[in-house]
């Protein structure tokens, strides 16, 4: 018969055996698990501490080296902090591109009114005859004058934009300088269309008298007969139609007047949504090429006015003076007068 020591005794030997190795592992699991909890949490507050000292600046470095982050904004430039090629671009344009642009003014201009008082006019060797002849219809007079008053629109308003605040705001109030530059803007987006068809035509209409011969190298190591002094007095060089500066200018027009037009539609089409790389390279085209035009503009306005004796005639009334023909546009005279296309002004 068991009694209670035995019964007691025998329930302590069981606990031993089977209940306390599992209270015991249990215990100990609870305490390593908890240990490691604590060696976390205090290695993430470490590394929280090392990365508070060191985000802000390790973040700025990367936002300006163009790494790309988190934005709202989920567009083309979705995600781009600080577009670095739109900087670079605007340190070109304001420190290269913006200064070109007045040089392209001022010192061509000034230089051709320092030749024009040196050298003076190209005077008709023979004098003016009197008799006109018929050398653009009345569709080029139009064409050449929608291009020519769009274009100085265009030169005079990009003008504004790019030079307007050295030239114009520091001397006005900021309302009347936001009006000017919106206006500007404005005027300047609208006349480019105007622009560009007329580029068009021009190009497809006169392109075929434009091509280059040999006899245009001459006209060139002469400086095209308007020189006073020295041993290119009096030098008058073959020419056809066109002249070669004439082609020079055609030329130029046509290549630089490409870039303009396609830069212009990237620049002014929102719907297009362009990376802001493609927007900055479009203003840097746009503006290079306006550049080279504004000069080209300024040489060919004064060749075929103030330096050129007769020459705004032709296109005011479409006939040129019999004389300055001969002298300037020899071989295209001999070749309407042989082949009977000569047509004098009644």
């Amino acid at each position: 018969m068991l009694t209670a020591d035995l019964v007691v005794k025998s329930l302590g030997r069981l606990f031993a055996v089977l209940v306390f190795p599992l209270v015991l592992t249990s215990v100990l699991a609870t305490g390593l698990g908890m240990s490691a909890t604590v060696s976390a949490a205090d290695g993430q507050t470490s590394q929280q501490m090392a990365n508070a000292k060191t985000s802000d600046a390790d973040l700025w470095r990367a936002v300006k080296a163009g790494d790309s982050g988190f934005t709202t904004a989920q567009g083309v430039e979705a995600n781009v902090l600080i577009n670095v090629v739109g900087n670079q671009g605007t340190i070109i344009k304001n420190e290269y591109l913006t200064p070109a642009m007045a040089v392209a003014v001022l010192g061509v201009f000034a230089a051709f009114l320092v030749f024009y008082f040196v050298n003076g006019p190209s005077k008709l060797s023979n004098g003016f005859s009197g008799k006109m002849v018929l050398r653009w219809s009345k569709a080029d007079l139009i064409l050449h004058w929608t291009m020519a008053i769009s274009c100085l629109g265009l030169i005079l308003t990009g003008l504004i934009i790019m030079l307007g605040k050295h030239f114009l705001q520091p001397y006005v109030s900021d309302g009347i300088w936001a009006a000017v530059i919106l206006a500007g803007k404005t005027i300047h987006d609208w006349v480019g269309p105007i622009f560009m068809a007329a580029w068009v035509l021009c190009v497809v209409k006169w392109m075929p008298m434009q091509t280059f011969k040999m006899y245009d190298l001459k006209w060139f190591l002469v400086v095209g007969g308007y020189i006073n002094f020295g041993p290119f007095k009096g030098k008058h060089p073959d020419s056809g139609f066109a002249n070669a500066g004439e082609k020079m200018w055609f030329w130029t027009l046509t290549i630089f007047g490409l870039f303009i037009c396609v830069s212009g539609i990237m620049l002014v089409l929102p719907g297009l949504e362009l990376p802001r790389e493609a927007s900055m390279a479009a203003l840097l085209i746009h503006a290079s090429s306006a550049i080279i035009i504004i000069a080209f503009t300024i040489v060919h306005i004064w060749m075929a006015t103030v330096l050129s004796e007769g020459g705004i005639d032709c296109m005011k009334s479409g006939y040129c003076d019999e004389n300055w023909a001969v002298q300037h546009h020899n071989l295209w005279y001999d070749e309407i007068k042989e082949n009977g296309t000569l047509e004098y002004k009644d």
